[in-house]
């Protein structure tokens, strides 16, 4: 008979549930040092964290079917409501097959154009700005990810929208504030957060209704619009209930335009601060750039010569994964790797810590894009990385989200010289992906 996972010591126990509710990074750090199987019960809850890449296939992809969204993103529902991020069942099937041909692999190369220009505009906005001071990096990169949004799955332009950014940081911070709670502060108080929150919400409604408005006019039924707007539009309007199709159309383009953009723009962050502070490495990612592009801009075909560009952006995902936690619940017991779990436990598989697992990552902490060099990584488990998640969840947009990356990056560091502003520590902000606190301001120069 199998047993369940062995828990933490008596004295370490309150220290890990106060992390949980204040430094979750650091719970989770915690718990992997106590070993790769953990259960920790607190009155009638079960929490178990799983950290091999075995033990992550099995109940993300093997055993999907049991495990049903957890600790999180159940509260970010409350904000996202029932779009392709938090619904479950064959809701989330249906709304997963109106969005997958939009990111089908032909259609994303064919928005490389796109996702170019708007990298070069990013280039050029950096170069001007960074005439008269410091530049939030992080903000930046933001814009740059929502045009892209924009122009690829949206058949529209967000420039107009400026205030999407904003509004999506109060609802984050209002799904990890009701996460922290447990949802036990009343919804209609008057904190704060939650007075953001609803401002928030109302803005991103009007902003929502206004696109699908203004796509709506641009579509009919047989005129092959195929991007993600146009998608759910048509699929909102063949509902059988069109009250519930309006609702879930607004859910799900909410929820698009934060994934759309928020994981992208966080691992920009991440890439242009390391490689900031890693000089070697910024001048490799100069060298293939300038030799792979000249002074162009990137086409699609050229992902696959921009190979040690392509494996900075790797691992940079690996250190400061945008999906940095995957919460699951179980909804019937079971069995992973040997240990029992209960019927209806909260289960957790943490991409940021399975990333410095020391049996499968040589030195973890450090950074080292070689490590993802084909004869590096060729023994390595599937499993042992998995930034975009895994399973029938795997991130729908992984594709336009590394075009982007990678094009960014070989074009910010060929033509630029970018410095962390002394004094600036890059903190991570486990959010509903892995930001970086208080921005990134640097100084912007032109590269050598």
């Amino acid at each position: 008979m199998s047993a369940h996972p062995p828990g933490p010591p008596p004295t370490a126990l309150p220290g890990l549930l106060r992390k949980l509710a204040v430094d979750r990074l650091a719970m989770m750090r915690d718990a992997a040092a106590l070993g790769d199987a953990v259960r920790v019960v607190t009155g009638p809850r079960k929490l178990y964290v799983f950290n091999r890449p075995e033990y992550a296939k099995h109940v993300l992809a093997d055993n999907a079917a049991n495990y049903h969204k957890g600790i999180g993103l159940v509260q970010a529902r409350r904000v996202l409501g029932d779009g392709l991020l938090t619904s479950e069942g064959e809701l989330w099937r249906a709304q997963r097959r109106t969005a997958q041909p939009a990111f089908r692999p032909a259609r994303i190369n064919a928005q490389a154009g796109a996702v170019a220009q708007e990298a070069a505009g990013l280039v050029a906005s950096l170069r001007t700005r960074g005439k008269e001071g410091p530049v939030d990096v992080l903000e930046e990169v933001t814009g740059l990810t929502l045009g892209v949004l924009g122009r690829t799955l949206l058949g529209t332009d967000l420039d107009p929208y400026d205030s999407i950014a904003h509004a999506f940081e109060a609802v984050q911070n209002q799904a990890m504030f009701d996460m922290v709670t447990q949802d036990l502060v009343p919804s209609w108080l008057p904190l704060p957060v939650q007075r953001r929150f609803r401002r928030a919400r109302r803005e991103l409604v009007r902003i929502v209704d206004a696109l699908v408005a203004d796509r709506s006019s641009r579509i009919g039924e047989g005129d092959g619009a195929d991007d993600a707007l146009a998608r759910m539009i048509l699929a909102a309007r063949r509902h059988a209930d069109p009250r519930t199709g309006r609702r879930l159309l607004r859910e799900e383009l909410v929820t698009l335009l934060l994934a759309g953009h928020e994981t992208t723009a966080s691992t920009l962050g991440w890439v242009l601060q390391l490689l900031a502070v890693h000089p070697h490495v910024r001048d490799l990612v100069r060298e293939e750039s300038r030799r792979v592009l000249g002074g162009r801009v990137p086409e699609a075909d050229d992902l696959r010569e921009l190979t040690y560009t392509t494996q900075v952006v790797q691992e940079a995902m690996r250190l400061y994964p945008p999906v940095w936690i995957l919460p699951r619940v179980a909804r019937r017991g079971d069995e992973v790797g040997g240990y029992t779990v209960s019927a209806g436990a909260d289960v957790l598989v943490c991409p940021y810590t399975l990333h410095r697992h020391p049996e499968f990552w040589e030195d973890p902490e450090r950074f080292d894009p070689g490590r993802f060099d084909p004869a590096r990584s060729a023994s390595r488990p599937r499993y042992a990385y998995i930034p975009f998640g895994a399973g029938p969840r795997f991130c729908v947009g992984s594709g336009l989200g590394m075009m982007e990356a990678v094009f960014v990056t070989a074009l910010v560091t060929r033509d630029l010289d970018l410095s962390v502003v002394p004094g600036h520590a890059a903190v991570a902000e486990p959010m509903l992906s892995l930001r970086m606190r208080g921005g990134l301001p640097m100084t912007v120069g032109a590269a050598p």
